[in-house]
Parts: structure tokens; C-alpha cells; sequence
């Protein structure tokens, strides 16, 4: 094999690689985009706006990851990408449309676990992306950018759930599910006023003259536990991630798993180097415009 044709090989690989990528990323989004729209009609024919505008919204959604990566030059890998259009799906779509976070035990759960771990990817690729950027001076090191991730991944969390209480308050909705309360454990209940927990167990409601033991089948909490519990499951995702975060870089990109779901930052005059040596290196046969095109250097080398 001559030395010509070892430089056309990696070449080859690379952009059948990328063909590939930019192949599955088409295939996801366009099987969801899909499924989307033909919710879409389905709730227009039931007259459910509201429904028709989570489907839009969950397509302005889909378009986010490439606005992203066009203006801030970077380059999301395709399990990254992958995960967010379903999480996008599974939350709108299946979660909101088809009544998921109701019909299925721990759906919301599984969300929130799973935005913990990606929020905390987002906010540690963003550092990470300045932290090898040779426009900033300063070098921040592994531990610190895991524990900025989990900051980050916490502080959406609890910026949710104020919207999520906001939208119940204000607008009557129940994104705070209510959960069922059997036990009451309360200093208030204490008849001497003492700071002692008094336990109590409920063993009958009546609320508007409806004994509510036999439906919904005790008390209903306001919002508080499934608040905390998401918090909880935030908490646990994003730890998860920050742990996969600091060893990526410990080890300086050696992780396949957080290589996976980190951004790469392109350097657009390395990219132009990259396509005009591929260009160069192309099969005879097909020759590459700009190459093929006789230049001065061309001439004089001849």
C-alpha cells in the first residue's frame, strides 16, 4: 500500500463516520417529529388547543440542539442528542398528552432522574468548553467543574419547581402531583404545646360531606412530597453525572460514556484544514473542486 493510499483511508473513515452520525440523528428526530405530528392532528380533530400547542412546542424543542451547535460552534455527540429528543418526547408528548405521569408509576420520577443527569452534562460541558478555550486565562480544575455541574443541575431543579408551584397558584393547574397522606407526624397536634412529634394515623376524612378513606383513600398532600422527591432524584442524576464529569477530565477525555454526552468544541480554521486535506486526499476519480483547480503553487511545482 502506498503512502497515498494510507492518507485516503482515515479520510474515507471519517467522513462515512460522519455520514453515519448525521444519518441517525435524522432518524430519530425526524421517527419522533413523526409521532409529534400526528398527535398534533389527532388533537385537532378532538379540539384540544392546549394539546396542539405542547406539540409545537415539543418541535421548537427538537430544532434547539442545532441552533446550539451552529452558535456556539460545538459539535453535541449523537447519544447526547439522542437523549434529549426522547426526554423532550417522553415529558410532552407521553407525559403530558397521553397522561404517562399518571397512568405510569415513577414516570415523573424517571424524568426528573434523568434531567438531573442532563442538566448537570449541560452545565458541565459549558464550563468545560471555556476551560479549554485559549480565550480565557483561567484553568479550573476536574473537581471543581464537577462540583459546578451539580450546582448548575441543583439551582434548574429548584428553578423548576418554582415554576411548577408558580403554575399551580397561578393558573390552577397540578404539576405538583398531589400525593396520598395516611400518617400525620406533627408538633401542632401535641395538646401541651411541647415540641414533641405526635404520630397520628388518619383513619377517617370527610371533606364536603364525602367520606374521601374510600376515594381518593386518605388526605391529600399539597405538592410537598413529590417536590422533594424530585429534588431528590435531581439530586441523584446530577451527582451521577458530575462523578462520570471529573473523572473524563482527570483522565482528559478517556471516559466513553461521558465522551458520549460532552460537546466538543470545533475550531472552524482547523475544520477548513481538516476538509482540505480530506479534499486532497479523495479517490481519482473524484477529484475535489478546489484541489483540481490549477493554482500558482501547482504550476510551479510542475
Amino acid at each position: 500500500m502506498t503512502k497515498r493510499t494510507k492518507e485516503k483511508a482515515p479520510a474515507t473513515e471519517r467522513n462515512t463516520e460522519k455520514h453515519h452520525r448525521v444519518r441517525r440523528r435524522l432518524t430519530i428526530r425526524g421517527v419522533l417529529s413523526f409521532f409529534i405530528v400526528l398527535t398534533f392532528i389527532r388533537a385537532a380533530f378532538m379540539h384540544r388547543y392546549e394539546n396542539m400547542f405542547v406539540c409545537v412546542l415539543s418541535l421548537v424543542l427538537f430544532c434547539v440542539p442545532v441552533m446550539i451547535e451552529r452558535s456556539l460552534d460545538i459539535d453535541i455527540p449523537p447519544l447526547m442528542e439522542a437523549v434529549i429528543y426522547c426526554f423532550i418526547f417522553a415529558a410532552e408528548i407521553l407525559g403530558e398528552i397521553n397522561s404517562f405521569y399518571t397512568i405510569i408509576p415513577g414516570w415523573d420520577t424517571m424524568l426528573h432522574t434523568i434531567n438531573g443527569f442532563l442538566v448537570a452534562a449541560v452545565g458541565f460541558s459549558l464550563v468545560d468548553l471555556f476551560n479549554r478555550s485559549e480565550r480565557f486565562s483561567f484553568k479550573l480544575s476536574p473537581l471543581f467543574l464537577a462540583i459546578v455541574a451539580f450546582c448548575f443541575s441543583m439551582t434548574v431543579g429548584v428553578l423548576w419547581e418554582f415554576f411548577e408551584f408558580g403554575a399551580d397558584q397561578v393558573l390552577g393547574t397540578d404539576m405538583q402531583k398531589d400525593f396520598i397522606v395516611h400518617n400525620i407526624n406533627s408538633v401542632s397536634l401535641n395538646p401541651d404545646g411541647l415540641n414533641t412529634v405526635v404520630h397520628e394515623t388518619i383513619q377517617s376524612l370527610i371533606v364536603n360531606g364525602e367520606d374521601w378513606m374510600e376515594f381518593p383513600g386518605g388526605y391529600l398532600d399539597i405538592g410537598l412530597i413529590d417536590t422533594m422527591k424530585d429534588l431528590q432524584v435531581n439530586f441523584i442524576g446530577a451527582v451521577a453525572f458530575s462523578i462520570i464529569g471529573y473523572f473524563y477530565v482527570k483522565t482528559r477525555g478517556k471516559g466513553k460514556i461521558a465522551a458520549s454526552l460532552i460537546p466538543i468544541v470545533l475550531d472552524p480554521q482547523q475544520e477548513q484544514d481538516k476538509q482540505k486535506k480530506e479534499g486532497e486526499n479523495v479517490p481519482d476519480g473524484e477529484p475535489n473542486a478546489d484541489a483540481a483547480r490549477p493554482t500558482k503553487q501547482n504550476t510551479k511545482k510542475e
